[in-house]
């Protein structure tokens, strides 16, 4: 259960939003009902979504990988249910959604998915354990904007990530049923 009341003033930004976020994504989602209750919070917050939104020297399957592995991380299941949801009507394929949180025992990803996920893990533990290997190799395959991006997008998600988590806001139903796989410890600890 949220640790905010998701009933903020319905200031006039806030009905500006709620309007945008019905047309949409069909309803208004929880983090802007949580934000809502701070003006200067929530426009900031738009202001930055809408400026990620453009960046686009990152694959987009790509972006939403480290997206999702950072969220997993976290434990944001308001993020992964979004995620899975957003990515699937862009035509992602649903198994490499689906095995985000179990990837290190997965078949699906391609050798640069895996590194991806991985720099996202080790950007997302505190204090991040990113290796000067791991994002040679990234730099490389990427080349420096993307891998700019890269690193910008998961340092993004972390944001969104652990203030949803600390708001104690959980899956919004984006998805009627989860098909993303809980993770095990096992994968975690590797």
């Amino acid at each position: 259960m949220a640790r905010i009341s998701l009933t903020p003033p319905r200031t006039l930004l806030f009905r500006a939003m709620e309007w945008y976020s019905k047309r949409t994504y069909g309803k208004v989602l929880d983090p802007a009902l949580a934000l809502g209750h701070n003006a200067r919070v929530l426009r900031t917050d738009l202001r930055l979504e809408m400026a990620v939104a453009r960046w686009n020297r990152l694959d987009e399957d790509l972006k939403a990988l480290a997206v999702m592995a950072s969220a997993a991380s976290i434990g944001c299941s308001w993020c992964m249910d979004f995620g899975h949801w957003e990515n699937t009507r862009r035509g992602m394929d649903v198994r490499k959604l689906r095995e985000v949180p179990v990837w290190r025992d997965s078949d699906v990803y391609t050798a640069l998915e895996r590194d991806v996920m991985e720099y996202a893990e080790a950007m997302t533990a505190t204090p991040p354990t990113v290796g000067d290997e791991l994002a040679e190799r990234l730099r490389r395959a990427l080349g420096e904007p993307a891998f700019v991006e890269l690193t910008a997008m998961v340092a993004v998600e972390n944001l969104r990530s652990r203030m949803n988590a600390a708001l104690g806001l959980t899956s919004q139903g984006f998805k009627d049923q989860c098909e993303v796989a809980p993770r095990r410890e096992a994968s975690a600890r590797r």
